[in-house]
């Protein structure tokens, strides 16, 4: 089922972590920043919203850091129930699409639930002084990849980050399928 997380919290002071990545480094999730800011996106292997716009995360990635902006993946599934998520697929996932930037599991759902993530992808963009200023989508791109020429919201508006240490005042959310998370007792 299709989740949209709620619109951009501007100012928001992310919490940070060590998460395991399909490196085998444990990562802080905030030493990823760049100069100029910070993408983390939570993703995972299975969803068809992130299958359909993988290579454009990829892309813009690349991009991003050429302008001085950090990035980091989070996988946050419930790999018993998803197993395409588990550890050892991300890292096929990861190197079939050749990430340019860690890919972290989030295994006991602390993160994603403390970052108040909602879907697959869910990317949260923040400042040099580690304020969220983007919380919104990629691109129009669904379940499908849209046309190329498509405009690149994330990245336009980290783009505008770098330039003047503010989000975009109107954001279109994010869609995709919703975090799977563990049944708890």
């Amino acid at each position: 089922m299709a989740a949209i997380p709620p619109l951009c919290d501007f100012g928001w002071k992310p919490i940070d972590a060590t998460l395991p990545g399909i490196d085998g480094i444990n990562h802080g999730i905030l030493a990823q920043a760049g100069e100029k800011g910070l993408v983390v996106a939570f993703i995972c292997n299975h969803c068809p919203y992130v299958k359909a716009v993988i290579d454009r995360i990829v892309r813009d990635a690349r991009d991003l850091a050429e302008l001085g902006v950090g990035f980091v993946a989070i996988s946050s599934n419930d790999v018993d129930a998803y197993p395409e998520d588990s550890f050892e697929n991300m890292k096929l996932f990861a190197e079939a699409h050749r990430f340019p930037f860690p890919y972290l599991y989030d295994e006991d759902q602390s993160v994603a639930r403390a970052w108040g993530a909602v879907c697959t992808p869910d990317f949260f963009g923040f400042n040099a002084q580690m304020e969220l200023q983007y919380r919104g989508r990629l691109d129009a791109s669904r379940r499908e990849s849209g046309p190329v020429d498509l405009r690149r919201d994330l990245y336009e508006a980290m783009r505008q980050v770098t330039g003047t240490g503010k989000g975009p005042e109107e954001q279109i959310a994010s869609m995709g399928c919703s975090i799977k998370w563990k049944d708890t007792v």
